[in-house]
């Protein structure tokens, strides 16, 4: 009649992997609506990746952190498939899942601030990305600032400042014109109740 210790811990378990891998699945698909859409502009020089904006879900729980990063990977990887970037494409595949699980940790440190733990995707991103992008792009045979004819190639440093610049301001219009809004949406709905009961029943099942 009771649920034992050990039944609540499983369930708990299988809760936490259903729900790391619905966030995994939610953003891998946004993502690769992106990737098809805007092609360039969710993963060139200029990124406007606009399914950035579920990242906001690590403001309400910890699963959000893994999800996010393994959502990411299987976008990355798909877009090698798409994309043709061939084994290049594992730079983003690895360090651009990084730059997501590390913004997304801070989302979570910072979740009591809002405002500011939107800005831990923007920071990891803008640092991170810039620093293999160059090189990835360098590999394929271009980089160029998109709409202009202006070429980078072969300089590494005002390519990594200027993808520093274009990627933080992508990454922020994203996370501060769509992920608030999201955010607020979210906060007015029952999910952070919900995650709220799963969290004390852990905690009791400890």
């Amino acid at each position: 009649m009771f649920a034992s210790p050990n039944s609540t811990k499983k369930h708990l378990s299988t809760t936490r992997i259903a729900r790391i891998s619905t966030i995994a699945g939610l953003y891998a698909a946004l993502s690769l609506v992106c990737i098809l859409f805007l092609g360039g502009l969710a993963w060139g020089p200029v990124q406007f990746r606009l399914s950035e904006a579920v990242c906001v879900l690590a403001l309400f729980t910890p699963d959000a952190v893994p999800g996010l990063a393994l959502g990411c990977a299987i976008a990355n990887l798909a877009n090698i498939a798409l994309g043709g970037t061939g084994m290049l494409g594992m730079l983003d595949v690895v360090f651009g899942s990084l730059a997501t699980a590390l913004g997304a940790l801070a989302s979570w440190r910072l979740r009591d601030r809002p405002r500011l733990a939107l800005l831990g995707p923007v920071i990891a991103n803008a640092l991170i990305v810039p620093a293999y992008l160059p090189i990835m792009l360098q590999g394929l045979g271009f980089y160029a600032i998109p709409f202009t004819s202006i070429s980078l190639d072969g300089a590494y440093l005002p390519m990594y400042l200027f993808g520093l610049v274009a990627t933080g301001l992508g990454e922020a219009a994203v996370m501060y014109v769509l992920g608030l809004p999201l955010y607020r949406a979210l906060s007015d709905s029952p999910l952070p109740e919900r995650l709220a009961r799963d969290a004390g029943v852990q905690t009791e099942g400890a």
